[in-house]
Formats: structure tokens, sequence, C-alpha cells
């Protein structure tokens, strides 16, 4: 059952960097790379699973955390143009 749930999730991150390869805008992009983020995290659950190790659920809560991070940085880059982008500064001006 679990190597059936590992071939679905292999065959998922397939599909969504199928996605993120052809766009069409940067959004869809950004939110195949954060799919296949959340099934990479999918995937050290199942196999940590199979295999007998539960620290692999502690690294896949790690991962989740900076896949989360890591999008919401993304985000604010395309829309800003800057990470450092300050919202008290332009109110300012």
């Amino acid at each position: 059952m679990f190597v059936v749930a590992t071939a679905a999730v292999l065959i998922t991150i397939a599909l969504a960097l199928t996605r993120a390869i052809l766009g069409p805008t940067v959004f869809d992009r950004v939110l195949a790379g954060n799919t296949i983020g959340s099934l990479a995290i999918l995937l050290l659950a199942v196999v940590g699973f199979l295999t007998g190790r539960p620290e692999f659920l502690d690294i896949g809560l790690t991962y989740g955390l900076l896949n989360l991070i890591g999008t919401l940085a993304v985000l604010k880059f395309f829309r800003h143009g800057d990470l450092a982008y300050d919202v008290e500064e332009e109110h300012k001006s």
C-alpha cells in the first residue's frame, strides 16, 4: 500500500515539475515549486515509514518550514522587486 502511495507521489511530483517548466506565468511556477516542496514532505514521511526511520518526519517538518519561508520570499521579491522592501518607507515619502 505504501509503495503505491510512493509511486503516486512521484507521479504527482513529475506533473508539478511539468507545470513549473511550462508556466505560463511566474505565479504558476511558484505554485508548482511550492507543490513540489509539499509533495517532497509527503515522500519523506512515506519513505521514513517504509524504512522504519521516524526521524524523517523531523526532517520533513523542517523542510516544510523552509518551503513556506522560501515561497513567501520569492513572492515578495516578484511583487516588490526587492526583499528589503519596507512599507513604512513608502509612506514617509
